[in-house]
């Protein structure tokens, strides 16, 4: 069976890291972007991290620029931004795709264990669709990532419990999590 452990990924020198560096930890995945409006969640994200870190919580932040363009900063110019604006010290991981032909294979992973079930506000979503389609070749799948800071919690033995969308409240992520520390 496939865990999350068996994946790897770079971080933003370029460097293999393998996610097995990770166990016994409760993961949470997030593709983040810069000039987003959720970017100011990684306020909340960097506070959570500051809460449940000792207790096993690790943050992997992987930066797309899929998604409306909004991340179109170097890997460097990326994390001085998150430094200074937000002041995270998460493991922040290479800019790559998280859709598509060119997405990493933990995303591709993460989705087939749990799909898109969220539902965006009309309005909302008909922007998100217009903006996405102008940046990329092929059209989103159903379960693809629909935006920027979807959300993975992976569980203490590498397997993925639940998905959230960047519309939903940053509480019931918290909550999540504390149940499986």
């Amino acid at each position: 069976m496939t865990t999350v452990y068996d994946f790897n990924l770079k971080d933003k020198k370029g460097n293999e890291v393998s996610l097995s560096q990770y166990q016994g930890k409760v993961l949470l995945i997030v593709n983040t972007a810069t000039g987003c409006g959720f970017t100011p969640q990684y306020e909340e994200l960097e506070a959570m991290y500051g809460r449940l870190k000792e207790q096993g919580l690790e943050i992997l932040d992987i930066p797309c620029d899929q998604f409306g363009h909004q991340t179109p900063g170097s890997d460097e110019e990326i994390t001085q931004f998150c430094t200074m604006k937000f002041g995270t010290d998460f493991p922040q991981f290479k800019k790559s795709e998280v859709n598509g032909a060119n997405e990493l294979p933990l995303f591709a992973w993460l989705k087939s264990q749990k799909g898109f079930e969220g539902q965006y506000e009309e309005k909302l979503a008909a922007i998100m669709e217009k903006l996405y389609n102008e940046h990329n070749p092929e059209p989103r799948k159903k379960d693809d990532i629909q935006w920027n800071f979807t959300k993975f919690v992976v569980d203490k033995n590498g397997a993925v419990v639940a998905r959230f969308e960047p519309t939903d409240d940053m509480s019931k992520v918290e909550e999540c999590i504390k149940s499986l520390l």
